[in-house]
């Protein structure tokens, strides 16, 4: 019987591989973009969010407002972001991803999910279930995890 601490090391060392593989594809992506990782992660705020504020952007970048608004500003003039009327405060602007981020976001999830392919092919329909099984209540029990954070 696997005891938590042996379960808490086998999770850890998934982890450890499949953020390692992760990382490297999407840096290999966004360098094939040109552009930076900052530049990058607003890209993906956006695409898991759909809208904000140059001032979240800033809070979620733990950078300075300034600092935000000249990367926004970049994703502008490169047509990857668009800024739209706040629908609560017709003074305020939101940023959402331009149909051209979106295209380049979900290219970019496409390569970077593209071993996960590679790895299911390199299995035998036995570990199919085995995995499908142990990564379904893992998520479920992460989600139950983060659920209550929220709601404690």
């Amino acid at each position: 019987m696997t005891s938590p601490d042996e379960l808490t090391e086998i999770i850890r060392q998934w982890m450890d591989v499949f953020a390692t593989r992760s990382m490297h594809d999407w840096s290999h992506y966004v360098k094939m973009t040109g552009l930076s990782m900052p530049q990058f992660g607003i890209l993906m705020h956006l695409h898991y969010r759909e809208h904000c504020g140059v001032s979240h952007i800033s809070e979620r970048m733990e950078i300075s407002a300034a600092a935000a608004s000249q990367l926004v500003d970049r994703l502008v003039q490169s047509g990857l972001v668009e800024r739209i009327e706040d629908p609560n405060d017709r003074r305020a602007k939101q940023l959402t991803l331009s149909k051209k981020g979106q295209a380049l976001i979900e290219t970019g999830i496409t390569e970077r999910s593209r071993w996960v392919g590679e790895l299911v092919t390199s299995m035998t329909p036995e570990e199919y279930e085995v995995v499908a099984a142990a990564l379904s209540t893992l998520t479920h029990a992460a989600r139950r995890l983060e659920q209550s954070k929220v709601t404690g």
